[in-house]
This record gives C-alpha cells, structure tokens and sequence, in this order.
C-alpha cells in the first residue's frame, strides 16, 4: 500500500462520522446542485480542512529531505484519491 493510500485511510477511519455524512451530502449535489449548495459548501469547507490537514502530515517529511521536487506529486495523488471518492469536492465555496 502506498503511502497516500494510508494516509487516506487513516483519515477517513479518524472522521469517519463527518465523512459519511458528507458522502450523503455530496451525492445529494450532485442530484441537485442548486438546492444543496449553501449545506455542500458549510460542510464541505469542513471536510477539505481535514483533508488539507492530512495533506500537510502527508507532505511534511517530503518537503525537508531530498525528496521535496517529489512533494507536489504525492499531495496531487492524494487529493486524487480523495476525488475518486468525491468528485465534486473542488465545487466546494462555489456560488
């Protein structure tokens, strides 16, 4: 398993209430974005501090090493990961 990958499970098991409230949440947007914009955008501002939160831990030990050209890299494939499981995520502050 590759490192992103266990960060993201981490954090999902860690916020694993807000996570499955915020799935809820988020495939009701994408059913009907106009009406569930102003709750996406509340709870979803929770949920991408989190997940920047788990970026940073994630990126923390890159960036100072010899390894720091390859931080960028590894915050993107998390974040894609995080997008296969909520697709509209960048929505998120949207108006």
């Amino acid at each position: 398993m590759t490192k992103y990958h266990k960060y993201f499970q981490e954090m999902m098991e860690e916020n694993e209430e807000i996570f499955e409230y915020f799935k809820k949440l988020h495939d009701s947007y994408v059913e009907e974005p106009e009406f569930w914009q102003a709750k996406f955008n509340e709870e979803g501002k929770k949920v991408t501090e989190i997940v920047r939160n788990w970026e940073r831990k994630l990126c923390r030990h890159s960036e100072r090493g010899q390894y720091g050209k390859f931080s960028s890299n590894l915050a993107e494939k998390f974040w894609n990961e995080v997008r296969i499981h909520f697709p509209k995520i960048d929505f998120v502050g949207v108006k």
